[in-house]
């Protein structure tokens, strides 16, 4: 038994539930409405292929993960299948899609802030970015947990906006079907055009799905455990994004989503309008639980970043400052510091678009190796620990989606990006004849803390909630029994 407390045997609810907690945060308040002004309403339908193809490639990671069950994901792959500086080129592409992601949180929290401060000063703007990224990471070297019931409530936060946006957009679709109707039309004003812009800005929402590459003796019949999940688990997200989309175009129209700062909060001040007092407290409820998922997921993403930094010093490719830890707190204090700054610049520098897309471009430069090492693992006769149907299929079509992700960026977000990995080059001519930091890089990759970052996956917004829902089943099972 591990001593975090997960059964040795993972079931398929157990790892459908790691992936859902992987993949839904707080982007959906982020994302929502990005496609309004390139697509109109038929932005829907790039929901569903974003989610088609996240589940490829989370397929691809699975390969991968039978290939290779160690921790580092894309970076352990890439340099097991072409060697040290292919590892470090992965590693750093996502170092930089993680930091860049960081960037946008800031950017997100304060248009929600204008939702109830909407004359915010651009001097203010920056103040409060500079307060939000000093309060994440404080908590952070400190290294604060939440207890079980505290995580319950902050779930709650998260959730129960999203569950009363859709609950009130339906009450208003129903008493306004008309309405809601001449919502969805045009459908496509613009035509299919900018559909890869869309599907770039999109697919960000997804990203997470890694999750896929859990230590495979950790569950159940892996080889039919793992797809099936990987496809429930990521269907399971798309129905939760496109129930929300749906009803957010349902209530208001594409050309008012377009311009707002805060989509979910408007739409929900605008729904019940026709009370003042009512449309202000729903629009406040939905704004905070924005304002708390955008606070929660940053934290959350801080903490990987700093780690995979961790991961890079401790393999002597990135500067020893990274593997700093502090004495008290155990925490990658310089690290955290150095990655919460720059993405500050970042947010101050780059519009929310212009960041996730160029987040994606370095996602998709870290997914594309990982597709391509399935190839080379089979060639160097590397026995996988499990079979997946879809043979070399799978990671052929995983390439071909991630070469398309990169040839929907703008050519300013391209730019922007090879300049980036342009210089990693003499990072890593300098820092790798280093020798690897053994004792942090055990500590990193060890077994029981690989497991212990699955276990934070299931306390994270929907899938906590599909957690209490399995709890709530066992113990009605349970008592059935015992009645019986």
């Amino acid at each position: 038994m591990s001593t975090v407390g997960l059964e040795p045997e993972l079931t398929l609810f157990d790892v459908t539930n790691l992936v859902v907690g992987a993949i839904i945060g707080a982007d959906i308040y982020v994302a929502s409405s990005l496609g309004a002004g390139f697509l109109g309403p038929a932005s829907l339908l790039v929901w569903v292929v974003a989610g088609i193809m996240a589940v490829v490639l989370a397929l691809c990671f699975a390969q991968c993960a039978a290939f290779l069950p160690r921790a580092g994901g894309p970076y352990a792959y890439a340099k097991e299948a072409w060697g040290p500086f292919a590892g470090f080129v992965v590693g750093w592409s996502l170092w930089l899609a993680e930091w860049v992601s960081l960037a946008v949180f800031p950017v997100a929290f304060t248009r929600y802030l204008m939702f109830f401060l909407p004359d915010l000063g651009l001097m203010w703007q920056v103040a409060v970015k500079i307060l939000f990224v000093a309060f994440l990471i404080v908590t952070n070297i400190l290294g604060v947990k939440a207890a079980g019931r505290t995580n319950d409530v902050l779930t709650l936060v998260k959730l129960a906006p999203l569950v009363l946006f859709v609950g009130i957009g339906l009450i208003y679709v129903i008493l306004n079907p008309t309405v809601a109707a001449s919502n969805f039309s045009p459908l496509a004003p613009f035509g299919i055009a900018n559909f890869g812009t869309v599907l770039v800005l999109v697919f960000w929402a997804y990203a997470g799905f890694e999750i896929s590459t859990i230590p495979a003796d950790e569950i159940k019949d892996p080889g039919r455990t793992v797809p099936r999940a990987i496809v429930l688990g990521i269907s399971i997200v798309a129905v939760f994004y496109l129930a929300t989309n749906t009803v957010l175009f349902a209530v208001r129209n594409w050309t008012q989503l377009a311009l707002d700062v805060a989509p979910l909060a408007s739409a929900t001040h605008a729904v019940v309008g026709a009370n003042p007092a009512l449309s202000l407290i729903a629009g406040a409820i939905v704004g905070i639980g924005a304002l708390v998922s955008v606070a929660g997921s940053d934290e959350s993403g801080m903490i990987g970043t700093s780690r995979l930094g961790y991961a890079l010093a401790a393999d002597g490719l990135f500067p020893r400052i990274f593997s700093k830890i502090h004495p008290r707190f155990k925490t990658p204090c310089l690290g955290i510091i150095f990655q919460a700054v720059a993405a500050l610049i970042a947010s101050m520098l780059g519009g929310l678009s212009m960041l996730i897309a160029t987040s994606v471009f370095f996602m998709a430069i870290a997914y594309v190796a990982t597709c391509g090492s399935i190839f080379s693992l089979r060639g160097k006769g590397v026995k996988p620990q499990f079979r997946l149907r879809g043979g070399l299929v799978i990671p052929i079509l995983g390439i071909v989606f991630c070469i398309y992700l990169i040839s929907q960026c703008t050519v300013t977000q391209i730019a922007i990006g090879v300049s980036l990995l342009l210089v990693g080059v003499p990072m890593y001519i300098k820092y790798s004849p280093k020798k690897e930091i053994a004792e942090l890089k055990n500590a990193l990759l060890s077994r029981e803390h690989v497991l212990k970052r699955m276990r934070r996956q299931e306390e994270r917004f929907l899938a906590h909630v599909l957690m209490h829902l399995k709890r709530l089943y066992r113990r009605a099972k349970k008592s059935s029994r015992e009645k019986a």
